[in-house]
This record gives C-alpha cells, structure tokens and sequence, in this order.
C-alpha cells in the first residue's frame, strides 16, 4: 500500500466539497472524461492538445500527476489531504477508481472515492519530514521517503509512529514525476515555528503569547492569571483603558486535540457575562467540524484561531511583540524566490 497527498484547490476551495461528498478531487477539467484512456501515451497527447501553449516540461508534470490520480493510486491506500482553510490535515483510504462527474463543480470532476477516517489533525502532529513533503508544489504527489506510508498508518491508528530515519540511513530512490519534489519553503517555515511554539509555549504561556499579538494589535489587555479563569482567559477592549469597542473576550485552549462545539457555546455564554461584542477562541490542537459549522453562523461575533492563524499572526505583528518575548521566540525574515511553476 501507498500513501499519497491529492489537494483540493490551490487555495482549499474544493475542501469542503472532498470531504462532505468522500471524495479527491483534482481539476484539469479541460481533458474531460479520463475513463477511456488506455495508457500514458495517450494522456499525454490529451494534455498537449489541451495546453498548446505550456512548455514541455510542464506537459510532463502534468501527465505525470493526473496518470498517478487515474491510474498508480490502487484501492486501499492512504490518501492525505492537507487543508488550506484551517492548520489540519484530513487522511482516508481510497475506496474506488477513478470516475469523472461533469455535473460536480468545476475543478472537482475528476475523482476517486474515499473513506475519510480523520478531518482534523492538526499538523503539529506529524514530524517535519513528512510536513516536508506535504509542502511540495504537486497536487498529486505519492509521499514515500522515510517510511512515509508506514508512519501515517500509524498515526491514523493511534499507534506510536517510528522515528524518521536517521542521517545516513538508506531511503527510497529519488522521486519521480508525481512524486515529492522540492517543497513549499515558506510553508516548511511556518511547520517549524509551529512546532517550535507548540514546545515553547505550553498551557498558561500560550496565553501569553496570545496577550501579547492582541497587544501589538492595539488592545488594552488584562489577562487571568494561572488557574481557574471562569471560561475567559483574556479580555480586551480598544482605548487607553480598554473601554472602547469592540469588547473582546479571549479563550485559549493548548491542548493538542481539537475542541469541540460545547467549548464555543460556553466563550459565548461568557461573551454576554462580560458584555463582550465579540469573542476569541483560539485552540492550538484545531477544532473539530461541528465547532466550524456553528461558527459560520456567527461570523460578525466570534473568531477562530487554531495553530495556523495563531502563527500567522505572530508574524504579522513580530516587531512589535515585546523584547521578552522576542527572545524567547527569535525570527527573522528571508528573501526567496518564487518558483514559476
């Protein structure tokens, strides 16, 4: 068995769909049906009447990724899907062949069925290697170097995943059209802060550091101490006293497993004990979907923070978090450039 990465949408638009329906989905809609193409050959012929204009190395990439989603990925392997909507990462097993749906949205016609088992890991969960390559640039990538297959299985099944190997350790050749190639470098950045803080700024600190970012943001800020807080762990308000709205009520959650709806429920039951306008809930380890569906709901009252918008913000704001904490947290800003393809 294999386990491969199938996005859904460079900016997670098909993510929702993927996952209500069970489903990976890819674009390349301009081929149409796939079905009836025998070999790679004639996908190949396919694509360049389709892309006249694209260079060939970029007909090979492409080739190589939508045959790997047609034809290589076999029923029973792990699919990951890394979402772009929130700091998780969704993982299935593949259920059926390909099979192409001109009525489903565009750039989700091309599928394969999936039995999701988990929605929600967030990614400080997996080891940075494998978070490597799951920043590649591909939409359909087999993830295979150390052990990869062996050590997703593991995770889904709630058993202790083997380490990477170690420097000098023989791995799995070098890959392949369709397989693992140079990652997302802003991306791997922004796993290794995470992970990085999520060692750091454990319990009451993460608090802290979310004290500090709605600081720089330009709150007047009081922050409970450590202990119990009556359901608020921060509130904050505009002004120099904190008197002005909007009125901000913060929870902080630093476990590693994702929150649920009743945690929700309970900051806005705070929100109106306070006379809050509006509420923060910030959870390190995600949230599960009931807490992302109630919160569409709530749109104009409550924002959610998991690892990713947290981070985020930290790096918006960088320069002006405090010296302490600066040091504690010490970055700084790259120059790179930015691939054409």
């Amino acid at each position: 068995m294999a386990a491969w990465m199938v996005r859904a949408g460079a900016h997670g638009e098909r993510e929702d769909f993927a996952l209500e329906r069970g489903l990976a989905v890819i674009g390349w809609d301009e081929l149409g049906d796939l079905s009836r193409v025998g070999s790679r050959e004639e996908l190949d012929a396919l694509m360049r009447g389709a892309f006249s204009d694209a260079k060939t190395a970029t007909i090979a990439n492409y080739v190589g990724q939508v045959w790997a989603f047609r034809e290589r990925i076999q029923v029973g392997d792990l699919l990951v899907l890394p979402l772009k909507t929130r700091s998780a990462i969704a993982i299935g097993t593949v259920r059926g062949p390909y099979e192409y749906h001109v009525d489903n949205p565009a750039e989700a016609r091309h599928t394969r069925s999936v039995e999701w088992i988990r929605k929600d890991i967030p990614r400080s969960d997996f080891d940075q290697d494998i978070l490597y390559s799951l920043g590649t640039f591909m939409t359909v990538c087999q993830i295979q170097r150390n052990r990869a297959e062996e050590r997703i299985r593991a995770l889904v099944e709630g058993r202790a995943p083997r380490a990477p190997v170690a420097a000098g350790e023989a791995v799995e050749g070098e890959p392949q059209a369709g397989e693992e190639p140079p990652a997302d470098l802003e991306l791997y950045a922004q796993d290794q802060i995470t992970t990085y803080i999520g060692q750091r700024f454990r319990g009451h600190k993460l608090a802290d550091l979310v004290t500090a970012v709605l600081s720089a943001e330009g709150y007047h800020v009081r922050q409970s101490p450590p202990g119990p807080d009556g359901g608020v762990d921060i509130v904050a308000g505009r002004g120099p006293m904190g008197f002005e709205p909007p009125r901000l009520c913060v929870q902080v959650k630093s476990s590693d497993r994702p929150v649920d709806v009743s945690v929700l429920r309970e900051l806005r039951g705070v929100m109106s004990n306070f006379g809050a306008e509006q509420g923060l809930l910030v959870a390190w380890g995600g949230f599960k979907q009931s807490v992302d569906n109630e919160a569409r709901q709530l749109f104009f009252n409550v924002r959610l923070w998991d690892q990713g918008e947290l981070v985020r913000a930290v790096l918006e704001h960088y320069d002006r978090l405090p010296d302490d904490l600066q040091a504690e947290l010490p970055l700084k800003r790259i120059w790179t450039l930015v691939p054409e393809e």
